[in-house]
Order: C-alpha cells, then sequence, then structure tokens
C-alpha cells in the first residue's frame, strides 16, 4: 500500500532556518531578514497560523503584522520538544535525536519524556545530540528570556546552555526585559518564551474563551515589545506548533483486549502521534491491522517508510531505534489513548498537536522592529 502523505511546498521554509537566519541578519547577510543590531526571537508556544487567522478579530497586532504568506513549517513530528531543539539547533529530528514527546531509550522497556525527561526519567544530556547554535557563536551576548521554573533545567541546557538565563514571570515584564536586554548588548541574540497559549489549549482547548483571553494577552505583549525594541532590533514572532481541538468523544481509547494491541510493546509519541514498538517479529501484522482499522483517518507507516519519506529528516543509526516500529499519525480530529493506563490525567486534555496536517505544522513568522 502506497502513503500518500502531506508534501511541503518547494520553496516552503522551515522552522529550523529562523535562528540561523537570525544570526546571519546580525552580521547583514540573512536571506530572510533586514540586518539587525540585535535579535530577538518571540516563541509563542501553540499558536498555529490557522488559530491565528480564526481568532484574528482577537490579535489585531499579530494578524495586521504579516499575510498569509509569512509562516513557516514547523518539524515533525510537531511537538514542543522537537520543535524547540529544530528551532535552537537547526536540525530535524533525525539528527538531534528528540523525535517525540515521549521516546522509548533503544535496549530498554523504558520509556522517556523528551522534554522534561532530564530530570524525571534519567535521559542523559547527550540524548540530544546536535550543536547548540548559540554555542557557535560564542563571541555574541546570548540570552534565554523565560519563565523562572524553566531555569537549570535539563532540556533548557540541552538546547540552550551557553545562553544567559533571564526569569521573569510575568508576561509583559518578560517582552520588556527582552527588549533591555537588546538595547543594552548591541549584537545580542534573545530567546523569548510565552507557554500561555499552549497550556490553555491543552486544558480548555483553542476554542475555549480561556485560550481567547490568553491569546488578547499575548497580542498585547507582542504590542508592547514592539513599541519597547530599539531602532536597530529585530523582532521575529514564531511558534513551535499549532494545535486542533479534540473533545472526549472524539477520543479512541486503546483498551485491554484491543485487538490493535497485538503484538505492541510499548507504546510512544502523544495522542495524536503514536510510536508503537513492537514484539519481535511482530511489526508487520500490527502495520497491517492498524493501517485496515486505522487508514481512513491516520497516517499509518513503517518506519522505514516514514524514514524514506523524510520526515525526521536524515536519521543517525544512534536515532533510528529511538522511533517506533509503526507510526500512526492523526489525519483528522481524534487523539488516541491507552486507557490501559490507571492515570487518566491525559484523556481530560482537549487541545492537542504533534501530526502532519497544516493545522499543526504550519506557523506564523511574522516580522517586527528592525525587521518589518
Amino acid at each position: 500500500m502506497s502513503l500518500s502523505l502531506p508534501v511541503d511546498p518547494p520553496r516552503a521554509r522551515s522552522l529550523t532556518g529562523v535562528v540561523p537566519q537570525l544570526f546571519a541578519a546580525l552580521e547583514g547577510r540573512s536571506d530572510w531578514f533586514a540586518p539587525a543590531t540585535s535579535a530577538i526571537v518571540f516563541v509563542i508556544d501553540g499558536l498555529g497560523a490557522s488559530n491565528l487567522a480564526a481568532r484574528s478579530g482577537h490579535a489585531r497586532f499579530l494578524a495586521q503584522a504579516g499575510s498569509k504568506k509569512d509562516v513557516v513549517r514547523t518539524v515533525f513530528p510537531s511537538t514542543t520538544a522537537t520543535a524547540l531543539t529544530g528551532l535552537l539547533t537547526g536540525a530535524p529530528a533525525g539528527e538531534h535525536g528528540i523525535v517525540g514527546y515521549r521516546a522509548r531509550m533503544p535496549g530498554t522497556d523504558h520509556v522517556a519524556n523528551q522534554l522534561r525527561g532530564y530530570d524525571t526519567d534519567g535521559l542523559p544530556l547527550t540524548w540530544q545530540r546536535a550543536p547548540r547554535l548559540v554555542a557557535a557563536h560564542p563571541d555574541r551576548p546570548r540570552f534565554a528570556v523565560s519563565k523562572s521554573e524553566y531555569a537549570g533545567t535539563g532540556f533548557t541546557d540541552v538546547t540552550l546552555g551557553e545562553a544567559e538565563f533571564v526569569g521573569v514571570d510575568d508576561l509583559t515584564a518578560r517582552v520588556n526585559r527582552a527588549a533591555e536586554l537588546a538595547a543594552q548588548h548591541p549584537g545580542a541574540f534573545i530567546y523569548l518564551y510565552a507557554n500561555d497559549l499552549d497550556a490553555i489549549g491543552h486544558k480548555r482547548g483553542w476554542q475555549s474563551g480561556e485560550w481567547i483571553a490568553a491569546l488578547e494577552r499575548v497580542d498585547a505583549a507582542a504590542r508592547a515589545l514592539a513599541s519597547a525594541v530599539a531602532g536597530g532590533t529585530g523582532v521575529v514572532v514564531t511558534a513551535d506548533h499549532g494545535m486542533v481541538d479534540v473533545p472526549a468523544h472524539r477520543q479512541v481509547l486503546l483498551s485491554e483486549g484491543d485487538e490493535l494491541l497485538d503484538g505492541v510493546h510499548l507504546i510512544g509519541g502523544e495522542p495524536r502521534m503514536l510510536h508503537l514498538y513492537t514484539n519481535e517479529g511482530r511489526a508487520g501484522a500490527v502495520l497491517d491491522a492498524w493501517r485496515a482499522a486505522e487508514g481512513g483517518r491516520s497516517w499509518v507507516m513503517s518506519r522505514s517508510e516514514a524514514t524514506d519519506a523524510g520526515l525526521f529528516g536524515p536519521v543517525s543509526p544512534e536515532v533510528e531505534g529511538r522511533i517506533g516500529d509503526v507510526l500512526v499519525a492523526a489525519r483528522s480530529g481524534i487523539a488516541y489513548y491507552d486507557d490501559r493506563l490507571s492515570d487518566k490525567g491525559a484523556q481530560k486534555m482537549v487541545g492537542q498537536h504533534g501530526s502532519l496536517t497544516n493545522e499543526e505544522r504550519i506557523v506564523p513568522l511574522l516580522r517586527l522592529g528592525a525587521f518589518a
């Protein structure tokens, strides 16, 4: 059976190109951005281009800052751990090794959290395999401006280890601090992060009133940032992924005795992009069963089909075993849950992401300040 996977347009820009282009802009040689004295990348976690377009009346500043063409495509899987690592290394998942939210540690029965696992699941800091882009520019001031709770975490270390961390919990104060740092340190690169939309989207859904209220706050913060930066500072607003709402009646629950679990040893990934790690010799049977049952509403593929299609980019031998034997990427508005687990907390989440749809993969690339 041949796969019909979505294909990126030939000239589509990737999220992995943003930070290299920002450093190039500081040297006056970027293909994407005008020259700048300092550069800020403002990452709004969970703000897909389609989410912004659908709620543009609640984000007038951001909506008017660009056109439909001012977008980039995030990586696959379209999840925070993979995307932020790709943004900050310039590498796809097959190179940096963060192949999803949860992935098997090869040779073990342990499926580790790729975002918090350095602190909770025993992931070594060498698990992230690609060089950090901030490390390649030791002559420049480099800052990470984010919530204080992210200071000193393993994920911060493996993506931004050489940057000076500046913890500011209030969003408006955070963007103002980023603008101050850009002015005080000419030539600086500044990573500015806000997770408000993602957190509320997971809990309530991006179509909820709470999400809209958060979007209005983020929009006001972006406006404040644009007003606060000095004339030579360039600002790019982007995101790691978009979001799809999956209400409870659209959940696909995998229960004890389910035929789709026959031959499945471990499940990784996340609800809209499963990594299925199979028992020895059962990968073909699992692939056939899932294709027959779920092929109408999900892309179901073997590891080799996914890697041959370039979904993970070039895959290092050390990374190959982290990818599931079978991958299930939701195409329609569904999400898969292992209902055998005693902890049902994940099933209470509404907003989801991780798959290949445009809603999840296309994110804004908005230019402010010297880049406008």
